[in-house]
Formats: structure tokens, C-alpha cells, sequence
């Protein structure tokens, strides 16, 4: 099981590339094929959206068929969408192989998270689930300077196709290594999401869950290289350094908020202290969006480290669920998280369509700041638990 689960971190090292990988792109995909900013806004937005929907089945499908089918014949279409975008003329062709790509990475983090709450006990899941998102995380950095590197080695296509063919060699062995955990004897058969959604407590986590990661993944994912460009009118090999000083901290977030909830016997203050420093940056950068341009990295780099608490949340809100629908239960999560991703990523699109360069970011960033504010206020009054 340990080689499946490794497997598995690695493919969701190549799910955290794919979504954040537009950043580096926008100038060469702007030149080749005419892509402004808010086409690729809309396309990040989609694989985010395409993502969150498949969130349903995939927990159908984790509960009912095992992760080791479904996660690898899921990737494959992935690699699929891979190869559409190295063979892409237009704006459109952009989109669909998003869409292709956010179906292949749909079920790669919820399947090590299945794996994860049937076989180890309660009390582990979050420093469990933190680690494989720090590990995988790396994707991340990879989506910045090392992207940006061999794109201008080998040109964007040539990578893209250099990439589907890695992502169909990680479905492959992840087919050959991953092993479904044993199936409860005794475990009712009756329940569904709606069980989980008639379920008052996880009410007051969902709204978190859906803008927790917003910010983060959203301005490291898509805004951070423009946000360079308009305003501070930095070179790439700036936005690159800036993007990987944000991917890093984003990374270090994960290992930090792991192991908070056993440290520090709470699972509620943890994350809302967390957000509460993050929200803080947003609202300096919507009052003063251009300061002193190492400010600036610092202040997104603690925002990415502060969004980082997905794990944790998550663990939160799973003490909650019956254990035959832990599938289910850990695939409706990330629905709502990145689900509210990939909302995010259009309106966000849409502001800086509306506002333009000079007036968009004071403006996201403040959206950033109220919503996430709005989360923590129902996030404050749910039950703490930690298993």
C-alpha cells in the first residue's frame, strides 16, 4: 500500500502543476494564439469547476467501485487533455483540454485521502492529508521557474506533450502499485451525499471550505504573474522567482498547519488564526496594492502559507461522517473548496475585464479579504473536534 500511496503523491504533484501552470504561460499563449488574461481566467476557472464537479462521482466511485480503478482511468483522460492543449490553435481548444485535465486530476487527492481514513487511525488524518498536499505541492514550484525554463528550451507545446506522456506513465503504475482497502463486513449500505448535506454541523464548515483556498490558489495559480506585470512592471524571471516564493510558502503551510491540530488541541483555532493573519495581508495589499515590490512577495507568500489549512478543515468536518460514506463525505469537502476555486477564478477574470489593469487587483484582493472574513464568522461557531 505504501508504493500505491506514493503513486499517489506523485500524481497529485502533476494535479497541483496543472493548476497552476497558466501563470507562466500567459505571455506565450497571448502571442501564439491570442489569449488575454481573462481567457485564461475562464480557463483555470473551468478546470477548477470541472474538478469540483466530478467531486460527486468520484466519491460514488471511491465508496463503491476503490481507488485503484478510479483514480488511474480518471489521470489517463487527463493525459488526454494534456495533449489537446499541446495541440492547441484557439482560446477554445485551451478550455476543453482544461476541462479534460481538471476530469483526470479529480479524484487523485480524494483517493490518498480514502486510503487514508480506512486504514490509519482518526487522529492522524490531518498530519496524513497535510503531507501528501506539502509533497505534492511540489507541482507547484514546478509550475513556476522550471516551467518558464522549459518553455523556453523547448518551446510550450513540446513540454505540454512532454507531460501527457508523463501523466500516462503515472496512471499506469498507479493501476499497477495501489491496493483498495479492505471493504467493512458490517458497514450499512444505506446513505448519500444527502445524508451529508442534511447534516447541521457541516453547515457551518462549508462556507470556510469554499474561500479558504480561493485566495491562495487563485492568486498563485493565475494572478500573481499578471499582478507583477501591470503593476510593478517586473521582468519573468521576477514573476517566476515571486511564483516560487509563493508555491514555497504554500508548501511550508501544508507541513505547518499538519500536525497543528495534535500540537495545540484544537482543530478550530488552528484555522481560524491561520485565515485571520491571511485576511489581514489581502486587506493590506486592497488598501495599498502597490507597495515596495519584495513587500509584496512576502505579503502573497503569507497569504498562500495561510490558505494552506485545507488538510486540517477537512479532518474537521470528516470526525463527522459515517464511515461507509467517508468517499463521499471527503469528495463533497473538495467540491465546495475547489468548487469556490474555480467561481472565484472567473468573477476574478471578470473584475479585471471590468476594471482593467491598474484598477482590477484592489479590488480582488478585497473580495478575497470580505469572503473569507464571511467563512470564518460560521466557521467560528462550529463544533471543534479532534477525533
Amino acid at each position: 500500500m505504501k508504493a500505491g500511496i506514493a503513486a499517489l503523491i506523485f500524481a497529485y504533484v502533476l494535479s497541483q502543476f496543472y493548476r497552476a501552470f497558466l501563470a507562466v504561460l500567459t505571455g506565450v499563449l497571448g502571442r501564439d494564439i491570442g489569449a488575454t488574461p481573462d481567457d485564461l481566467a475562464a480557463a483555470s476557472g473551468l478546470w477548477f469547476l470541472t474538478f469540483a464537479v466530478m467531486q460527486i462521482p468520484v466519491g460514488w466511485a471511491l465508496d463503491t467501485i476503490g481507488p485503484r480503478k478510479t483514480a488511474p482511468a480518471l489521470l489517463m483522460i487527463g493525459a488526454l487533455g494534456a495533449v489537446v492543449f499541446a495541440m492547441a490553435t484557439t482560446v477554445l481548444h485551451i478550455k476543453l483540454a482544461m476541462v479534460l485535465i481538471g476530469i483526470g486530476c479529480s479524484a487523485v487527492l480524494m483517493a490518498g485521502y480514502f486510503i487514508f481514513a480506512k486504514i490509519y487511525a482518526p487522529a492522524v488524518f490531518a498530519t496524513l492529508a497535510g503531507v501528501m498536499i506539502g509533497i505534492g505541492s511540489l507541482g507547484n514550484l514546478l509550475s513556476a521557474a522550471p516551467t518558464a525554463w522549459a518553455v523556453e528550451a523547448f518551446g510550450w507545446r513540446a513540454t505540454l506533450m512532454g507531460l501527457a506522456a508523463l501523466t500516462a506513465a503515472t496512471a499506469v503504475v498507479m493501476f499497477a502499485l495501489i491496493r483498495d482497502p479492505a471493504r467493512e463486513v458490517d458497514a450499512p449500505k444505506d446513505g448519500s451525499v444527502l445524508t451529508l448535506l442534511r447534516m447541521p454541523a457541516l453547515w457551518l464548515i462549508f462556507p470556510l471550505m469554499f474561500v479558504n483556498y480561493a485566495a491562495a490558489a487563485g492568486i498563485r495559480g493565475l494572478w500573481i504573474g499578471p499582478y507583477f506585470d501591470d503593476l510593478h512592471g517586473a521582468l519573468p524571471a521576477f514573476i517566476g522567482t515571486a511564483g516560487l516564493v509563493m508555491g514555497l510558502a504554500m508548501v511550508a503551510g501544508t507541513f505547518l498547519y499538519a500536525p497543528a491540530d495534535r500540537i495545540f488541541g484544537t482543530r478550530k483555532w488552528v484555522i481560524i488564526i491561520g485565515n485571520s493573519i491571511g485576511v489581514l495581508c489581502l486587506a493590506f495589499l486592497a488598501i495599498n496594492p502597490v507597495p515596495q515590490v519584495w513587500t509584496a512577495v512576502i505579503l502573497l507568500a503569507v497569504i498562500g502559507m495561510a490558505g494552506s489549512g485545507f488538510p486540517v478543515i477537512t479532518a474537521h468536518a470528516r470526525s463527522f461522517f459515517p464511515s461507509h460514506l467517508t468517499g463521499r463525505g471527503v469528495t463533497l469537502l473538495n467540491l465546495f473548496g475547489i468548487g469556490g476555486v474555480g467561481i472565484f477564478q472567473m468573477l476574478t477574470g471578470r473584475i479585471y475585464d471590468s476594471f482593467g489593469a491598474q484598477g482590477a487587483y484592489p479590488v480582488i484582493f478585497g473580495l478575497f479579504a470580505v469572503t473569507i472574513t464571511i467563512g470564518l464568522v460560521s466557521y467560528a461557531f462550529s463544533d471543534d473536534r479532534t477525533d
